[in-house]
């Protein structure tokens, strides 16, 4: 099938299941959401916003967050998985952003990525979501998913990332993003793909080649 064409088809069915696809995070600025999206590495959405109201009353800001003890951090996000790394980072993020960037977070994929616990999905998302500039975060969900679709094989998220942006409409990325994001959490689980329910079944490479945990 033309790219283009099977490109458009999945945009379509997206657009069905998932009409306003959102982050599903809790936020009211850039530093929150920042935060909040380091905190969910290798955890849910729904443990992080259990957390970060408790987080953010205490250290709402880069200054307070910055002057934060390792410890009561710590205790704070344990919930969350790698408490210890996190807790790290995320103080000398803070800090980095009151010495560097006058207590605001960057608006640059280069600037936030020169911060503590910051890669390029965490950037990506902070971009579009807090700047409104058009990117596309590449997690585990659209990694698995673009490559199950044969929309994009990129052999890590770096190049899935580069593919989805020279295959995709600019307009299109965000949204395409978060849509990818609901559909590999609802639909194309990791272990167990629900493909009786999935509108791309029939496009899809990872049925096609006889995967196993698939059924219709």
């Amino acid at each position: 099938m033309n790219n283009d064409i099977k490109n458009a088809m999945v945009i379509k069915e997206l657009e069905k299941l998932f009409p306003e696809p959102k982050c599903e995070l809790d936020f009211s600025n850039a530093f929150e959401l920042l935060i909040a999206v380091i905190l969910s590495a290798q955890c849910t959405d729904k443990r992080v916003n259990m957390v970060t109201p408790v987080l953010f009353e205490k250290f709402g800001n880069p200054k307070l967050m910055s002057d934060a003890s390792q410890k009561e951090l710590e205790q704070i996000i344990h919930s969350c998985g790698f408490y210890v790394n996190k807790a790290k980072n995320i103080i000398a993020c803070s800090k980095k952003i009151c010495e560097d960037f006058g207590g605001e977070v960057p608006n640059t994929l280069e600037d936030l990525c020169s911060l503590d616990g910051v890669g390029r999905k965490t950037a990506n998302v902070v971009l579009s979501i807090a700047f409104n500039i058009p990117a596309i975060a590449v997690d585990t969900h659209v990694f698995r998913v673009t490559a199950r679709l044969g929309i994009a094989k990129g052999k890590d998220a770096f190049e899935t990332e580069q593919i989805l942006r020279n295959e995709f409409k600019k307009e299109d990325w965000v949204k395409l993003h978060f849509s990818l994001v609901l559909f590999g959490r609802r639909i194309c689980d990791a272990k167990k793909p629900k493909c009786n329910i999935c509108p791309l079944y029939d496009i899809c490479e990872y049925v096609n080649k006889g995967e196993k945990n698939v059924c219709r």
